[in-house]
């Protein structure tokens, strides 16, 4: 697997970074919805959590970053919603919780902002 360095993202065009991050936003969306139908406990289920929790995982980290020019009040908004997302896929991961819905629609916003 090839990997960026820091230098090679810095130089690319936000509007392709933007698209980036909207794709994989996306299969977010698709993955916990196929959780969803298909259970918590299911093969689907653990893609979702997984895949999702590691992206919410990098966004969070990366808005933390000083190097991150969106204006400091949205990261902080982005890092809280980032930070409750990631709490309830926990909740789901331990059965005390359903809330996909929620979680597909937090993400959906953000996606469509990247739009």
């Amino acid at each position: 697997m090839y990997h960026f360095s820091y230098a090679e993202v810095l130089d690319e065009n936000p509007k392709d970074m933007r698209a980036r991050e909207r794709m994989a936003l996306e299969r977010s969306i698709e993955l916990l919805r196929n959780a969803e139908a298909a259970g918590a406990l299911s093969r689907e289920a653990i893609d979702a959590y997984s895949f999702s929790t590691k992206l919410w995982t990098i966004l969070v980290e990366d808005l933390g970053m000083a190097e991150n020019q969106l204006p400091k009040e949205l990261r902080a908004e982005l890092v809280s919603i980032g930070l409750w997302v990631l709490r309830e896929l926990d909740e789901i991961r331990m059965e005390r919780s359903k809330n996909y819905k929620g979680i597909i629609e937090v993400t959906q916003s953000i996606a469509a902002g990247l739009a």
